[in-house]
């Protein structure tokens, strides 16, 4: 019972966290000048990727069996598979349910006129924006399949490719950072929410901004670890097996942060941030984690980690080719989470 009590508080914990750390990191990118985009694939990105990819860090490093390194080789495939599917997923129902909020709040009001478009492919944003998801997200198939092909085969010299790894999120980090982008107008470039620890501030002081950010680093990070092992003691009491929660349940957890912030920056309207922090997010998973993964294990794929690296890639080709047809919508973006139920299905002949 009290597995179930400490998930709920655990889940209310980070998305409250959550609220004060998406507040924080705008401030914080106007501090360091960097693009409204690079915010969210970038600041971020890297704050809520910090619980798997820890986890994956202490696995592969101080593992004392090979199952225990493959619990750090499972977190490093589970996570893009999370984000490709549920994160998007999400994303695109939060939009259809504001859309409905919003259309309900006019009705009420007798306004007959339209709603805010949130429904066709401009509620994504600009094409401008469209075009730049795509390019993170050829970015991210692109190392995405090389780190799924290393796991097929086995050569004397692979361990050193993972900093190969490194070397192509230095080179992400460097283009993001460097790019002013998200200064092309629009609703996210209203001013921003007043800092939460100093609310009557109109510019609140660095110490704060700093203070707030690495606080719900903190929170989010323990509350993620806790919510993680909440779920491996309810896997089996509601029938699951070990294997079965870390790769069905524990990816879901660990990618919990940056879920909770596309539900936060939508409800805002800040969409662009939203999808920008998931990709971002995204590039982390398929770079760090990796080259750590590939430098202390053997990097070697089961037919489970198999499956959850073609799912990956089926659902981010789905994305893209979606948006090479200008036809990706909220709802099309929504179909992504189906991908999800898709390999937890494909799960049962490779476990049974």
């Amino acid at each position: 019972m009290w597995h179930f009590v400490l998930l709920i508080v655990c889940a209310v914990a980070i998305y409250l966290s959550c609220e004060w750390f998406v507040n924080a990191v705008e401030w914080l990118g106007q501090r360091l000048n960097v693009g409204k985009m690079a915010v969210g694939s970038i600041l971020a990105a890297f704050g809520t990727a910090l619980p798997e990819s820890v986890v994956t860090l202490v696995a592969v490093t101080t593992g004392a069996t090979e199952d225990a390194k493959d619990i750090g080789v499972g977190a490093a495939m589970g996570g893009p598979l999370a984000l490709a599917t549920v994160a998007y997923g999400v994303t695109g129902a939060m939009l259809l349910y504001r859309k409905r909020i919003l259309t309900r709040e006019l009705v009420t009001a007798g306004d007959g006129g339209a709603s805010e478009d949130l429904t066709g492919p401009s509620a994504l944003g600009t094409p401008q924006d469209t075009a730049r998801l795509a390019r993170d997200q050829k970015w991210f198939l692109a190392v995405f399949v090389f780190k799924v092909a290393l796991g097929l085969v086995a050569f004397t010299f692979k361990p050193v490719l993972g900093l190969l790894f490194f070397a192509v999120y230095l080179l992400y980090f460097g283009k993001e950072m460097s790019s002013q982008g998200g200064h092309d107008g629009g609703d996210e470039d209203d001013e921003l929410e007043p800092l939460k620890l100093q609310p009557n501030a109109d510019s609140p002081a660095t110490w704060a901004v700093l203070a707030q950010t690495a606080a719900t680093l903190v929170v989010i990070f323990i509350a993620s670890q806790l919510f993680v092992h909440q779920l491996d003691a309810i896997g089996p009491m509601i029938g699951l097996s070990g294997t079965v929660t870390a790769l069905l349940l524990s990816p879901i957890a660990t990618e919990l942060p940056e879920i909770m912030n596309a539900i936060i920056w939508v409800r805002q309207g800040k969409v662009r941030l939203a999808l920008a922090n998931i990709s971002g997010a995204m590039m982390i998973q398929a770079t760090v984690p990796s080259g750590l993964g590939l430098l202390f294990t053997d990097w070697h794929f089961d037919g489970a980690l198999t499956w959850s690296g073609i799912v990956t890639m089926i659902a981010i080709v789905y994305l893209l080719a979606t948006m090479a047809a200008h036809r990706l919508t909220p709802a099309r973006l929504a179909v992504a989470g189906v991908f999800y139920l898709v390999f937890a299905i494909g799960l049962i002949p490779i476990l049974s």
